[in-house]
């Protein structure tokens, strides 16, 4: 296995971690939605409380109906670790059940059910990628002291390495906090995978200026006297989903729906932000509809089936995503369909742990430390 440069950890490829995971077998590929929700449901009746069920916000309604929680990734982690359940199954992506690994007791096995959901953005910051630009990023920045600060959408060996090398965890709701952090221990800030949430939240402490983007691909990854003066370096990583969202798309529901609020996540694009009513995690847009008046509409900037999720769950509320016909779904997220969620099921009755995800030692633990440290802001 690969071992890091600039810190003490072994590590690989996302691509190699979880060569191990199965994929669906054919007797399952062709389930009815009727018998599928037959047999789930006799497993979780059978399995009982040794069984918990998490549902990210962008799964679609045939994952969420089934879940125990329903949230966004490192809340739904908590809740699991929160129960005396022996297995954890995580339906979201591979970076989310990792979490979920290094923040439940070792009694507790977490499970993902399908071997491609694998989030896009954390896999545009691979831990022994980072690894590299951290010594050439050490070079340029001189006798200054860099702290790397990493979006909890990223793989846990990174998180272990942000720690390795001072830095921490932070969510899109306290970003602005962890990068305060940073600034008290260190001269710049590295953050990563995400540009987009970077950079507002860079304008949101007013150092949008000082910011430069450091491209993993391109040869030295960034202009030198640019790093050199820089206070924050944005990974340039981004979500395939928030980054499709447009200020046209604003603009558009402002003249076809003028009564509309709009409600976008700070993964989007800076002028995306710039023209919102309300920007803020999915807790901040589940939050926001469910606290609107009856007969208000809001477009949702985010994840479609999220948008679809709080359309049915708040029928008081007008709910319409935020680029219409042209929204699409997470790629990820759509992996986790309810067929692989039956077989991971029946597998546990049968006495068989199915697409297992667990996190080295070290590496678990000192992704733990830069969560740790998150919580402490």
């Amino acid at each position: 296995m690969p071992r890091m440069d600039t810190a003490d950890i072994d590590t690989d490829l996302s691509l190699f971690k979880y060569d191990h995971l199965e994929r669906l077998p054919d007797a399952y590929r062709d389930l009815s939605e009727a018998e599928r929700n037959r047999r789930i449901e006799a497993a979780r009746d059978t399995l009982g409380d040794d069984l918990v069920i998490l549902g990210h916000n962008y799964q679609r309604r045939e994952i969420v109906e089934h879940a125990d929680f329903v949230g966004d990734s490192y809340g739904l982690s908590r809740e699991a670790a929160a129960t005396d359940a022996a297995h954890v199954v995580f339906c979201g992506v591979t970076f989310m059940a990792e979490s979920a690994d290094v923040i439940t007791d070792d009694e507790q096995t977490v499970h993902l059910p399908s071997m491609e959901a694998s989030c896009p953005m954390a896999g545009m910051a691979e831990a022994l990628q980072v690894d590299a630009a951290w010594a050439e990023l050490d070079e340029l920045t001189g006798d200054e002291e860099v702290v790397p600060v990493t979006y909890m959408n990223s793989y846990a060996d990174l998180k272990a390495f942000c720690a390795e090398q001072g830095g921490l965890v932070c969510t899109s709701s306290n970003a602005a906090d962890a990068f305060e952090w940073a600034f008290d221990r260190g001269d710049v800030v590295l953050f990563l995978p995400d540009k987009h949430l970077g950079r507002n939240t860079a304008h949101d402490l007013g150092i949008a200026d000082a910011a430069v983007e450091w491209d993993p691909w391109a040869d030295g990854g960034a202009d030198r006297e640019a790093v050199a003066d820089a206070e924050l370096v944005l990974w340039d990583g981004y979500c395939q989903v928030h980054e499709r969202f447009t200020s046209e798309h604003v603009a558009r529901v402002r003249r076809e729906r003028p009564e509309a609020n709009v409600v976008v996540h700070p993964e989007c694009r800076r002028e995306v932000v710039e023209a919102a009513d309300v920007v803020g995690s999915t807790a901040t847009i589940r939050e926001t509809v469910a606290e609107a008046d009856a007969g208000e509409t809001w477009a949702i900037g985010t994840e479609l089936h999220l948008a679809n999720h709080l359309d049915r769950w708040h029928p008081e509320v007008e709910v319409i995503p935020l680029c219409g016909d042209a929204c699409m779904d997470c790629n990820a997220m759509r992996q986790i369909d309810p067929n692989y969620l039956t077989w991971v099921l029946e597998g546990l009755v049968e006495g068989e742990d199915r697409n297992v995800i667990e996190v080295a030692p070290r590496e678990q633990d000192l992704a733990a430390t830069a969560m740790e440290r998150m919580l402490e802001l």
